[in-house]
Protein backbone atom coordinates (compact mmCIF):
# COMPACT_ATOMS: atom_id res chain seq x y z
CA UNK A 1 0.00 0.00 0.00
CA UNK A 2 2.83 2.35 0.91
CA UNK A 3 4.61 1.56 -2.37
CA UNK A 4 1.41 2.16 -4.34
CA UNK A 5 0.85 5.45 -2.58
CA UNK A 6 4.42 6.54 -3.30
CA UNK A 7 4.03 5.48 -6.93
CA UNK A 8 0.78 7.40 -7.27
CA UNK A 9 2.39 10.49 -5.71
CA UNK A 10 5.35 10.20 -8.08
CA UNK A 11 3.08 9.91 -11.16
CA UNK A 12 1.04 12.95 -10.08
CA UNK A 13 4.21 14.95 -9.39
CA UNK A 14 5.72 14.03 -12.75
CA UNK A 15 2.47 14.86 -14.55
CA UNK A 16 2.41 18.20 -12.79
CA UNK A 17 6.01 18.93 -13.79
CA UNK A 18 5.29 17.89 -17.35
CA UNK A 19 2.24 20.13 -17.52
CA UNK A 20 4.19 23.05 -16.11
CA UNK A 21 7.01 22.36 -18.55
CA UNK A 22 4.58 22.41 -21.50
CA UNK A 23 3.29 25.90 -20.73
CA UNK A 24 4.82 28.49 -23.07
CA UNK A 25 5.01 31.90 -21.42
CA UNK A 26 5.26 34.79 -23.88
CA UNK A 27 6.30 38.36 -23.07
CA UNK A 28 4.27 41.35 -24.25
CA UNK A 29 5.43 44.91 -23.54
CA UNK A 30 4.09 48.34 -24.46
CA UNK A 31 4.31 51.99 -23.42
CA UNK A 32 0.72 52.72 -22.31
CA UNK A 33 -0.65 52.74 -18.78
CA UNK A 34 -2.85 49.97 -17.40
CA UNK A 35 -6.06 52.04 -17.76
CA UNK A 36 -5.66 52.61 -21.48
CA UNK A 37 -8.14 50.80 -23.79
CA UNK A 38 -5.25 49.32 -25.76
CA UNK A 39 -3.80 47.74 -22.60
CA UNK A 40 -7.21 46.32 -21.71
CA UNK A 41 -7.43 44.86 -25.21
CA UNK A 42 -4.05 43.20 -24.76
CA UNK A 43 -5.24 41.68 -21.50
CA UNK A 44 -8.18 40.30 -23.49
CA UNK A 45 -5.73 38.90 -26.07
CA UNK A 46 -3.85 37.09 -23.28
CA UNK A 47 -7.08 35.68 -21.86
CA UNK A 48 -8.27 34.47 -25.26
CA UNK A 49 -4.91 32.89 -26.08
CA UNK A 50 -4.87 31.00 -22.80
CA UNK A 51 -8.45 29.83 -23.46
CA UNK A 52 -7.80 28.65 -27.03
CA UNK A 53 -4.59 26.89 -26.06
CA UNK A 54 -6.13 25.18 -23.03
CA UNK A 55 -3.58 26.88 -20.80
CA UNK A 56 -0.60 25.84 -22.90
CA UNK A 57 0.18 29.46 -23.87
CA UNK A 58 0.22 32.34 -21.42
CA UNK A 59 1.19 36.00 -21.82
CA UNK A 60 3.01 38.17 -19.30
CA UNK A 61 2.27 41.86 -19.95
CA UNK A 62 4.68 44.67 -19.10
CA UNK A 63 2.84 48.03 -19.52
CA UNK A 64 3.84 51.66 -19.01
CA UNK A 65 7.17 51.48 -20.81
CA UNK A 66 8.69 49.14 -18.22
CA UNK A 67 10.88 47.53 -20.89
CA UNK A 68 11.61 50.65 -22.95
CA UNK A 69 10.32 53.10 -25.54
CA UNK A 70 8.51 52.01 -28.70
CA UNK A 71 11.74 52.06 -30.68
CA UNK A 72 13.51 49.97 -28.02
CA UNK A 73 10.62 47.50 -27.94
CA UNK A 74 10.78 47.07 -31.72
CA UNK A 75 14.49 46.31 -31.40
CA UNK A 76 13.78 43.77 -28.63
CA UNK A 77 11.21 42.16 -30.95
CA UNK A 78 13.80 41.89 -33.72
CA UNK A 79 16.25 39.95 -31.53
CA UNK A 80 13.55 37.79 -29.94
CA UNK A 81 13.93 39.09 -26.37
CA UNK A 82 10.20 39.80 -26.15
CA UNK A 83 7.41 38.17 -28.13
CA UNK A 84 4.78 40.88 -28.71
CA UNK A 85 4.43 44.63 -28.59
CA UNK A 86 2.05 47.34 -29.75
CA UNK A 87 3.51 50.36 -31.51
CA UNK A 88 2.22 53.17 -33.67
CA UNK A 89 2.66 52.61 -37.39
CA UNK A 90 4.68 55.86 -37.27
CA UNK A 91 7.22 54.21 -34.97
CA UNK A 92 7.65 51.43 -37.52
CA UNK A 93 8.63 53.86 -40.30
CA UNK A 94 12.41 53.63 -39.67
CA UNK A 95 12.18 49.81 -39.65
CA UNK A 96 9.55 49.06 -42.32
CA UNK A 97 9.62 51.72 -45.09
CA UNK A 98 6.10 50.95 -46.41
CA UNK A 99 4.59 51.94 -43.05
CA UNK A 100 5.32 55.58 -43.98
CA UNK A 101 2.15 55.51 -46.04
CA UNK A 102 -0.04 55.76 -42.93
CA UNK A 103 1.42 59.17 -42.09
CA UNK A 104 0.05 60.69 -45.31
CA UNK A 105 -2.53 63.32 -44.28
CA UNK A 106 -6.07 62.69 -45.45
CA UNK A 107 -5.15 59.30 -46.88
CA UNK A 108 -8.50 57.88 -45.72
CA UNK A 109 -11.91 59.38 -46.45
CA UNK A 110 -13.41 58.15 -43.18
CA UNK A 111 -13.31 55.30 -40.66
CA UNK A 112 -15.15 52.92 -42.96
CA UNK A 113 -12.53 53.45 -45.67
CA UNK A 114 -9.71 52.95 -43.14
CA UNK A 115 -10.99 49.57 -41.95
CA UNK A 116 -11.86 48.42 -45.46
CA UNK A 117 -8.17 48.90 -46.28
CA UNK A 118 -6.78 47.44 -43.05
CA UNK A 119 -8.99 44.33 -43.20
CA UNK A 120 -8.29 43.76 -46.89
CA UNK A 121 -5.34 42.59 -49.00
CA UNK A 122 -3.48 45.92 -48.68
CA UNK A 123 -3.60 45.71 -44.88
CA UNK A 124 -2.34 42.12 -44.99
CA UNK A 125 0.45 43.11 -47.39
CA UNK A 126 1.61 45.83 -44.99
CA UNK A 127 1.52 43.47 -41.98
CA UNK A 128 3.75 41.04 -43.89
CA UNK A 129 6.08 43.73 -45.25
CA UNK A 130 8.22 43.65 -42.10
CA UNK A 131 9.46 40.06 -42.44
CA UNK A 132 12.69 41.08 -44.25
CA UNK A 133 13.37 43.25 -41.18
CA UNK A 134 12.64 40.43 -38.67
CA UNK A 135 9.18 41.83 -37.82
CA UNK A 136 5.83 40.10 -38.36
CA UNK A 137 2.62 42.10 -38.09
CA UNK A 138 -0.30 40.38 -36.36
CA UNK A 139 -3.11 42.93 -36.41
CA UNK A 140 -4.21 46.56 -36.27
CA UNK A 141 -5.68 48.41 -33.31
CA UNK A 142 -7.79 51.51 -33.76
CA UNK A 143 -5.87 54.63 -32.69
CA UNK A 144 -8.52 57.06 -33.87
CA UNK A 145 -7.89 60.19 -35.91
CA UNK A 146 -5.49 62.93 -34.91
CA UNK A 147 -6.69 66.54 -34.62
CA UNK A 148 -5.18 69.85 -33.50
CA UNK A 149 -5.67 71.44 -30.10
CA UNK A 150 -4.35 74.85 -29.06
CA UNK A 151 -3.87 77.00 -25.96
CA UNK A 152 -4.43 80.64 -26.98
CA UNK A 153 -6.42 80.90 -30.19
CA UNK A 154 -8.83 78.55 -31.95
CA UNK A 155 -7.93 76.99 -35.29
CA UNK A 156 -10.69 76.88 -37.88
CA UNK A 157 -8.60 76.67 -41.06
CA UNK A 158 -4.95 76.09 -42.04
CA UNK A 159 -4.50 79.88 -42.19
CA UNK A 160 -5.00 80.01 -38.42
CA UNK A 161 -1.97 77.77 -37.91
CA UNK A 162 0.38 80.33 -39.43
CA UNK A 163 3.12 81.19 -36.94
CA UNK A 164 1.87 78.70 -34.36
CA UNK A 165 4.38 76.31 -32.80
CA UNK A 166 2.72 72.91 -32.97
CA UNK A 167 4.15 69.92 -31.16
CA UNK A 168 4.55 66.91 -33.46
CA UNK A 169 6.03 63.44 -33.14
CA UNK A 170 9.64 63.16 -34.19
CA UNK A 171 8.53 62.08 -37.66
CA UNK A 172 9.51 63.66 -41.00
CA UNK A 173 5.96 63.07 -42.25
CA UNK A 174 4.39 64.93 -39.30
CA UNK A 175 6.85 67.80 -39.69
CA UNK A 176 6.11 68.12 -43.42
CA UNK A 177 2.35 68.09 -42.80
CA UNK A 178 2.35 70.94 -40.27
CA UNK A 179 4.72 72.96 -42.48
CA UNK A 180 2.41 72.53 -45.47
CA UNK A 181 -0.46 73.91 -43.39
CA UNK A 182 1.57 76.97 -42.37
CA UNK A 183 2.46 76.00 -38.81
CA UNK A 184 5.87 75.67 -37.17
CA UNK A 185 6.37 71.97 -36.30
CA UNK A 186 8.15 71.43 -32.99
CA UNK A 187 9.14 67.88 -31.98
CA UNK A 188 8.84 67.45 -28.19
CA UNK A 189 8.64 64.23 -26.17
CA UNK A 190 5.17 63.23 -25.00
CA UNK A 191 6.20 63.34 -21.34
CA UNK A 192 7.24 67.01 -21.60
CA UNK A 193 4.23 68.20 -23.57
CA UNK A 194 1.87 69.20 -20.75
CA UNK A 195 4.47 71.55 -19.27
CA UNK A 196 5.40 72.84 -22.72
CA UNK A 197 1.78 73.76 -23.44
CA UNK A 198 1.39 75.31 -19.99
CA UNK A 199 4.53 77.43 -20.30
CA UNK A 200 3.96 78.49 -23.91
CA UNK A 201 6.92 76.59 -25.34
CA UNK A 202 4.42 75.41 -27.96
CA UNK A 203 1.02 76.83 -28.91
CA UNK A 204 -0.64 73.53 -29.55
CA UNK A 205 -0.33 69.86 -30.44
CA UNK A 206 -2.23 67.14 -32.26
CA UNK A 207 -3.46 63.74 -31.16
CA UNK A 208 -6.50 61.50 -30.86
CA UNK A 209 -9.38 62.17 -28.46
CA UNK A 210 -8.55 59.66 -25.69
CA UNK A 211 -4.93 60.84 -25.57
CA UNK A 212 -6.04 64.49 -25.39
CA UNK A 213 -8.31 63.64 -22.47
CA UNK A 214 -6.24 61.06 -20.55
CA UNK A 215 -3.11 63.26 -20.72
CA UNK A 216 -5.13 66.13 -19.19
CA UNK A 217 -3.91 68.44 -21.95
CA UNK A 218 -7.44 69.83 -22.07
CA UNK A 219 -6.62 71.62 -18.80
CA UNK A 220 -4.26 73.96 -20.64
CA UNK A 221 -5.43 73.65 -24.28
CA UNK A 222 -8.99 74.92 -24.44
CA UNK A 223 -9.49 74.77 -28.21
CA UNK A 224 -9.95 71.53 -30.18
CA UNK A 225 -10.64 71.35 -33.92
CA UNK A 226 -11.81 68.02 -35.28
CA UNK A 227 -9.89 68.22 -38.54
CA UNK A 228 -8.87 64.52 -38.34
CA UNK A 229 -5.80 64.98 -40.54
CA UNK A 230 -4.32 61.50 -40.02
CA UNK A 231 -5.62 58.09 -38.98
CA UNK A 232 -2.48 56.19 -38.04
CA UNK A 233 -3.29 52.74 -36.65
CA UNK A 234 -1.46 50.94 -33.89
CA UNK A 235 0.16 47.70 -35.01
CA UNK A 236 0.61 44.59 -32.88
CA UNK A 237 3.82 42.86 -33.91
CA UNK A 238 5.93 39.86 -33.10
CA UNK A 239 9.43 39.03 -34.27
CA UNK A 240 10.26 36.44 -36.91
CA UNK A 241 12.40 34.71 -34.26
CA UNK A 242 9.49 34.42 -31.82
CA UNK A 243 7.10 33.47 -34.62
CA UNK A 244 9.51 30.81 -35.82
CA UNK A 245 9.55 29.20 -32.37
CA UNK A 246 5.80 28.50 -32.58
CA UNK A 247 4.32 25.50 -34.34
CA UNK A 248 1.37 25.75 -36.75
CA UNK A 249 -1.22 25.07 -34.05
CA UNK A 250 0.24 27.70 -31.73
CA UNK A 251 0.29 30.27 -34.55
CA UNK A 252 -3.36 29.51 -35.23
CA UNK A 253 -4.22 30.13 -31.57
CA UNK A 254 -2.31 33.43 -31.59
CA UNK A 255 -4.02 34.58 -34.80
CA UNK A 256 -7.46 33.71 -33.45
CA UNK A 257 -6.84 35.46 -30.10
CA UNK A 258 -5.50 38.53 -31.93
CA UNK A 259 -8.57 38.67 -34.18
CA UNK A 260 -10.78 38.63 -31.07
CA UNK A 261 -8.65 41.32 -29.46
CA UNK A 262 -8.84 43.59 -32.51
CA UNK A 263 -12.65 43.44 -32.52
CA UNK A 264 -12.74 44.06 -28.76
CA UNK A 265 -10.37 47.03 -29.04
CA UNK A 266 -12.35 48.72 -31.82
CA UNK A 267 -15.55 48.67 -29.77
CA UNK A 268 -13.75 49.84 -26.65
CA UNK A 269 -11.91 52.60 -28.54
CA UNK A 270 -15.15 53.97 -29.98
CA UNK A 271 -16.74 54.04 -26.52
CA UNK A 272 -13.72 55.73 -24.91
CA UNK A 273 -13.47 58.28 -27.75
CA UNK A 274 -17.08 59.35 -27.31
CA UNK A 275 -16.64 59.57 -23.53
CA UNK A 276 -13.43 61.61 -23.97
CA UNK A 277 -15.12 64.10 -26.30
CA UNK A 278 -18.01 64.55 -23.87
CA UNK A 279 -15.61 64.98 -20.94
CA UNK A 280 -13.47 67.70 -22.56
CA UNK A 281 -16.59 69.57 -23.65
CA UNK A 282 -17.84 69.45 -20.07
CA UNK A 283 -14.44 70.75 -18.91
CA UNK A 284 -14.92 73.89 -21.03
CA UNK A 285 -13.01 73.02 -24.21
CA UNK A 286 -14.37 74.71 -27.33
CA UNK A 287 -14.81 71.93 -29.90
CA UNK A 288 -14.83 73.06 -33.55
CA UNK A 289 -16.12 70.89 -36.39
CA UNK A 290 -13.66 71.44 -39.22
CA UNK A 291 -14.39 72.24 -42.82
CA UNK A 292 -11.84 69.71 -44.05
CA UNK A 293 -11.73 70.90 -47.66
CA UNK A 294 -9.25 73.70 -46.89
CA UNK A 295 -7.02 71.31 -44.92
CA UNK A 296 -7.08 68.73 -47.71
CA UNK A 297 -6.17 71.46 -50.22
CA UNK A 298 -3.21 72.57 -48.07
CA UNK A 299 -1.56 69.13 -48.18
CA UNK A 300 -1.89 68.62 -51.95
CA UNK A 301 1.88 69.13 -52.43
CA UNK A 302 2.47 66.22 -50.05
CA UNK A 303 0.07 64.00 -52.00
CA UNK A 304 1.77 64.94 -55.27
CA UNK A 305 5.19 64.12 -53.81
CA UNK A 306 3.94 60.71 -52.64
CA UNK A 307 2.37 59.94 -56.02
CA UNK A 308 5.69 60.57 -57.77
CA UNK A 309 7.63 58.46 -55.23
CA UNK A 310 8.14 54.70 -54.94
CA UNK A 311 5.01 54.59 -52.76
CA UNK A 312 2.79 56.22 -55.39
CA UNK A 313 1.14 52.97 -56.49
CA UNK A 314 0.39 51.96 -52.89
CA UNK A 315 -0.98 55.45 -52.16
CA UNK A 316 -3.34 55.35 -55.15
CA UNK A 317 -4.40 51.76 -54.48
CA UNK A 318 -5.47 52.76 -50.97
CA UNK A 319 -7.37 55.81 -52.16
CA UNK A 320 -9.20 53.72 -54.81
CA UNK A 321 -10.61 51.24 -52.27
CA UNK A 322 -14.39 51.63 -52.08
Amino acid sequence: MIKLALLAFTVVALASCSKSHDVRVLKLAHGLDAKHPVHLSMVYFAEQLEKYSGGEMQVQIYPSGQLGSERELIELIQIGSIDFTKVSASSLEPFIPKMKIFSAPYLFRDGEHLWKVLNGPIGKELLDSGTPYRIQGLGYYDAGSRSFYTTKNPVESPADLKGMKIRVMNSPSAVAMVKSMGGAPTPISWGELYTSLQQGVVDGAENNLPSFYLSKHYEVAKYLILDEHTSIPDVVITGTKSWGRLNDQQREWVAKAMSDSVSYERKLWHKVSQESLAAVREAGVKVIEADKSAFVESVKPIHEAIESSEYGKLFNNIREVR
